[in-house]
């Protein structure tokens, strides 16, 4: 069976007359409890010698995840340039940036919703912003879920900027298998020359560079790549309110993973 939560990059790209199109990703109409946090995905491509400045938003967490072709962008007297799959997130509306492609480039606009819990987190202590970082500036960290050969990138850790986290994984022949985690959403954009299968529960869908797809929290998933193929992908996670006190409990409780998984399902 074809898993049905991805959008593929085959889609003839429509530009307008300023070399750019920006297209609504909408993968949540199953999941009004997504809907609920507000959380949106934008897929936009920019021409070589183009620019956009993306609508400046002052309630919401904006990620900008680009695939690596050469850009750069402009915030202030601040300039940081695109080599690699790499991200930016704006200082909110305070500081407006601009983007502009030196080859025909894209990235993935996402945008979080705020809680009251993330507000008042923010106003104690948050990532500086605006935010910059390469991929390979990121800290590797390795995983059990991982399988051999596979590397891992930390972009942005939990509670350092509301409830998103971000990473990437990279490998060739290998890639990742593990259990979902029942408190924990799950984007994926695919980089590079990405040629491998999403499986998530047993429904299956090959995967190719820039390809978009989205796994509900606690479903079981694998992105494998067969001898020789890669994997590589950016992933971005969104834990729930009750994951803050769940992940508090088990902290002190002292349980396995294992153990925890079983008991918020088991509340589910």
């Amino acid at each position: 069976m074809s898993y049905p939560y991805v959008y593929s990059t085959d889609a003839e790209i429509q530009y307008d007359a300023k070399g750019v199109s920006m297209k609504e990703m909408p993968l949540d109409k199953d999941f009004p409890d997504i809907q609920k946090c507000g959380i949106k995905f934008y897929r936009c491509n920019v021409k070589a010698g183009c620019t956009v400045n993306p609508k400046l938003d002052p309630e919401n967490i904006v990620l900008l995840i680009f695939n690596g072709k050469r850009a750069y962008i402009r915030s202030g007297c601040e300039s940081f340039d695109v080599v690699e799959p790499s991200f930016f997130i704006p200082d909110f509306d305070k500081q407006a940036y601009t983007v502009g492609a030196v080859e025909d480039t894209e990235f993935i606009l996402g945008v979080f919703g705020m809680n009251e819990w993330d507000k008042e987190q923010f106003r104690h202590w948050h990532k500086h912003l605006p935010f910059f970082k390469k991929y390979t500036d990121g800290v590797q960290y390795d995983q059990s879920c991982k399988k051999p050969g596979t590397r891992s990138w930390s972009i942005l850790q939990g509670m350092q900027l509301g409830h998103v986290t971000i990473g990437v994984v990279h490998a060739i022949g290998a890639g990742t298998d593990e259990k979902g985690h029942p408190e924990v959403h799950q984007w994926n954009y695919c980089l590079g020359n990405s040629d491998f299968d999403l499986d998530v529960e047993g429904e299956l869908a090959p995967q190719k560079p820039g390809d978009f797809s989205f796994i509900y929290g606690g479903k079981d998933h694998k992105l494998l790549a067969k001898e020789g193929k890669e994997v590589f992908y950016v992933w971005v996670e969104f834990y729930s309110d009750e994951d803050l006190t769940e992940y508090n409990y088990s902290s002190v409780h002292n349980e396995s993973p294992k153990e925890a998984y079983a008991r918020m399902l088991a509340k589910k």
